[in-house]
């Protein structure tokens, strides 16, 4: 029987200028999907993008090579990571004068 969990990595959380989620230690998971649902987003730009990120040890970080792009509106994206060692989070950097409130979940599998 495969193992799974969700995580929520932010929680109404506001993104503007340069941020990132917190980290999450991954290493047992054969795969993980990012969902991230934008509660509201205001501002200069219109869609908006965000990296996946991975590292060795959580304090390191390299970009995954996944993007997600962000509605500009409310609404529900997602991307689906495999591969990639032992930790996760997703960073970005929003247009000036743009913010988005959002939630972010973590699904993993074994």
């Amino acid at each position: 029987m495969r193992e799974s969990q969700t995580i929520v990595i932010a929680r109404n959380e506001e993104w503007r200028g340069a941020f990132a989620t917190e980290p999450c230690e991954v290493a047992w998971a054969s795969e993980a999907v990012f969902f991230i649902r934008t509660l509201s987003a205001s501002g200069a730009g219109a869609a908006q993008s965000v990296h996946v990120q991975i590292s060795p040890d959580g304090m390191n970080w390299c970009d995954e090579g996944e993007v997600i792009r962000l509605p500009g509106e409310p609404g529900v994206s997602f991307c689906r990571v495999t591969h990639f060692g032992g930790w996760l989070r997703l960073a970005g950097e929003l247009s000036p004068g743009t913010n988005i409130r959002v939630i972010v979940y973590l699904s993993l599998k074994e």
